[in-house]
């Protein structure tokens, strides 16, 4: 599955055999969807994705066409040995991105009574101490040129019970050619590559679109495709829902929480209103029934539609 990080939209669905790897075809499919954005008038475009789409044969073609990527990277001998020769003076503190701020009070987390069980049974565990980061260049074997190359070293504490075995160096990396993104930024667009199991699951378990409830692989694909343009038609919701002046603040955060809406709650909110249909003369009218907060961004949408 290709998306628009942007809405989360479905850009192309693909269906392989469960024996089939996960990348395969996917060329394809970036090229499409590349041309797709900037038809709808995308000036930049960036490609993620984990290990299996860094795709070295393609990357010097991307480049060459102005499309910036951050995909993760093989952690290749040769790239560890590079990483862990670099003094420790080049490695920095990875800095994640803050935490939205909640309006609310914060919930007081629940004690963590397996971390006390596994110390109590002496099973061993391993604990993250710490992230540091370095970049240097590399060429894959693939490519013509040199590209940027992020190491994500993570200091892992192996523990039993409340002993510390030792401690060990984890590493990861990502190349991406965007020359202006910092080496935190580099890795905190690798993680937000993961959102995609998020779409993932809302076309599962919401949206139902990934059932397979007919017997043949390309029956299936067409109905995966056809299914999921439910959940299009949400996100299209919510950018074709109107922002009045006078409350720009309030409907623009209401489109915001449209847009990252699960559906389930989509469902419950916009479509299924109870309505009773009064006919009387010319005249039939829809009598709502039951209140919920969306309707009167459900009334706005409709006068925009």
């Amino acid at each position: 599955m290709v998306s628009l990080a942007n809405t989360k939209e479905p850009l192309y669905l693909g269906l392989r055999g469960a024996n089939r790897p996960s990348h395969e075809g996917v060329i394809d499919y970036y090229d499409r969807a590349i041309s797709l954005c900037r038809q709808a008038g995308f000036t930049q475009v960036r490609l993620r994705g984990d290990t299996d789409f860094s795709l070295t044969t393609e990357l010097d073609r991307w480049d060459a066409d102005g499309v910036r990527f951050v995909f993760g990277y093989d952690a290749k001998a040769n790239l560890i040995k590079q990483a862990e020769g670099a003094e420790d003076e080049l490695y920095h503190e990875l800095v994640t991105r803050a935490e939205r701020q909640i309006a609310t009070t914060p919930r007081t987390r629940p004690r963590n009574v397996k971390d006390e069980i596994v110390r109590e049974r002496n099973y061993k565990t391993l604990r993250q101490q710490a992230e540091d980061v370095v970049e240097f260049s590399y060429r894959p074997g693939n490519c013509t040129r040199d590209y940027r190359v992020v190491a994500l070293r993570k200091n892992i504490s192996v523990e039993r019970g409340e002993n510390v075995l030792f401690d060990e160096y984890r590493y990861f990396f990502y190349i991406t050619n965007d020359p202006d993104m910092t080496a935190d930024e580099v890795v905190d667009q690798a993680r937000q590559r993961c959102n995609q199991e998020n779409l993932i699951s809302q076309l599962k378990s919401d949206v139902r679109a990934l059932h397979a409830p007919v017997n043949t692989l390309n029956a299936n694909w067409a109905y995966m495709t056809m299914a999921a343009l439910a959940w299009t038609l949400k996100a299209w919701s919510a950018l074709l829902l109107p922002v009045t002046p006078r409350w720009a603040e309030q409907h623009n955060e209401q489109r915001r929480r449209l847009l990252t809406m699960e559906f389930r709650t989509f469902r419950q909110a916009f479509i299924e209103i109870p309505c009773q249909i009064i006919t009387t003369g010319r005249r039939v009218r829809w009598r709502v029934l039951a209140y919920n907060q969306w309707l009167g961004a459900f009334f706005r949408l409709i006068d925009a539609l």
